[in-house]
């Protein structure tokens, strides 16, 4: 690779860094001079990298996928209790999904959907299903049930990350007591 590609690729990093942070911030609203101004590059330049910001919107989409994908991936929820992987998996999806609030701007097309489905939700789910299949979770509601409302608080919670209204950690240790309390198996009384 050379030196070009190298100060290209972290031009193109740069702006999608600020572009995040910028849509994050001001949502539909931000335009396209906006970023390149919060970005200190011209119109050209960003355009240059971004032709469209469908592009740029794109770029943001496979950086938060990547960026979450590793996440998820270093949080080795396959070996770890399920406790502590729900926990993992909540504070990594917060992290990622509030920094690219971008994401819910992008369209997803049927094949974006199953790669997300592939990527993302198919380890998320696991977790789930080795909770129930280990009789950590209640019994009484279907795991895919259990999977759903935990996505739904996720989704709740993100949004008020994104308002500066909690913290990463703080959205995360909610979430996971607030799901685990209601969700982990009680034992018998006796």
């Amino acid at each position: 690779m050379g030196r070009g590609t190298v100060i290209g690729d972290n031009v193109r990093a740069g702006i999608l860094d600020v572009a995040a942070t910028v849509l994050a911030e001001h949502g539909e609203a931000a335009s396209m001079t906006d970023i390149a101004e919060a970005a200190g590059v011209a119109r050209e330049t960003l355009y240059r990298y971004f032709p469209s910001r469908d592009a740029l919107l794109y770029g943001l989409y496979e950086a938060a996928l990547a960026d979450l994908t590793a996440r998820l991936e270093d949080a080795r929820l396959d070996s770890v209790p399920i406790e502590e992987a729900v926990a993992r998996m909540t504070r990594a999806t917060i992290a990622a999904t509030s920094r690219y609030r971008a994401l819910g701007l992008f369209d997803k097309t049927p094949r974006e959907a199953r790669r997300v489905e592939r990527q993302l939700a198919g380890p998320l789910r696991a977790v789930f299903e080795r909770g129930a299949a280990g009789g950590c979770f209640r019994g009484d509601l279907p795991v895919h049930t259990l999977a759903e409302l935990y996505f739904s608080l996720l989704e709740g919670v993100v949004s008020r990350v994104i308002r500066h209204r909690l913290g990463v950690e703080e959205a995360s240790a909610a979430v996971t007591t607030l799901f685990l309390s209601g969700a982990l198996a009680r034992p018998p009384r006796g």
